[in-house]
């Protein structure tokens, strides 16, 4: 890999792991603010994800440093929109999966004209895993017995 594809795949590297981070504080963030009668289960997803997102920056930090890189010491963009109920949690929610997903796609491009099987395999495993999660989401989002996929 050349160096300047070499830093491009730190650079997304980074993007991804603030990414990650501010998930765990938007999740974190989420399980606080679930009231009603199904909070319990929802508040144990919440926490749930914020713990699974740690473990994505946690890997996408490896990966920077394996790389000879820094990783960043950044967060994610978070933005506090006062809306708490939860199907706007949840849209929020898909909102910001989307956007990390994006970034797993950027990776797996890169590492795909460059011939790294490492970062290949890797974006190739976290894109299966976002997107299982946006299914997840999505199947929340939906009334009952409601088929297809959720449209925001």
């Amino acid at each position: 890999m050349s160096e300047a594809d070499n830093q491009a795949a730190i650079d997304i590297l980074n993007e991804i792991m603030e990414a990650e981070l501010a998930g765990v504080v938007r999740y974190s963030h989420y399980a606080l603010m679930v009231y009603g009668y199904n909070r319990i289960p929802i508040v144990d997803w919440m926490k749930s994800n914020a713990n699974e997102g740690l473990l994505h920056a946690h890997r996408a930090g490896e990966l920077v440093t394996l790389m000879g890189g820094h990783p960043s010491l950044k967060i994610g963009a978070l933005l506090e929109t006062e809306r708490h109920d939860i199907g706007d949690i949840l849209r929020e929610s898909l909102e910001h999966e989307r956007s990390v997903l994006d970034m797993y796609h950027q990776l797996l491009k890169l590492a795909e004209s460059t011939s790294s099987i490492l970062l290949e395999e890797y974006a190739r495993e976290m894109i299966t895993e976002e997107t299982l999660h946006l299914d997840e989401v999505n199947k929340m989002l939906r009334s009952p017995g409601a088929m297809g996929v959720y449209e925001p």
